[in-house]
């Protein structure tokens, strides 16, 4: 008789961290925001501490008013008091790196699409939060 003995097979899977699964899911539903033309949905993904940044092409503006005065005046066909959402481009991420900065902070880089021509990149700086993990810095061109 032949004995079997039974080996235990290690099977390396690759493990995506928590704190990314959380943050691209909070990234998607901030696009989700754009796209049904709710600006608060949009932006909650920023924390509300008033240092939190957007440098853009048109410099950095801090805290989460002057981030949403920012984007009601560069988009006032969607965010602004005539908004026509019938014409909201649709806006999407392709994630492209993620990494831990230590304890409670990450940084993602993503590809943002907006419609059919427009395309740049974002770095994003994120803080856990007792609400959720929050951007902090966001650099997008």
């Amino acid at each position: 008789m032949i004995g079997l003995w039974a080996v235990p097979v290690l099977v390396a899977v690759a493990q995506v961290p928590e704190p990314r699964v959380a943050i691209e899911a909070a990234m998607r539903d901030s696009a989700a925001g754009w796209n049904a033309g709710d600006l608060d949905r949009f932006l909650a993904v920023y924390s509300d501490d008033p240092a939190t940044s957007f440098t853009g092409a048109k410099g950095l503006v801090r805290g989460k008013a002057a981030i949403r005065a920012r984007y009601i005046a560069g988009y006032p066909a969607i965010f602004g008091p005539a908004a026509k959402h019938e014409a909201i481009p649709v806006l999407s991420f392709v994630f492209e790196d993620f990494r831990l900065l230590g304890e409670g902070h990450a940084l993602l880089t993503a590809r943002w699409r907006l419609g059919e021509g427009q395309t740049g990149m974002t770095t994003l700086v994120f803080r856990s939060e007792d609400t959720g993990w929050r951007i902090v810095a966001d650099h997008s061109s």
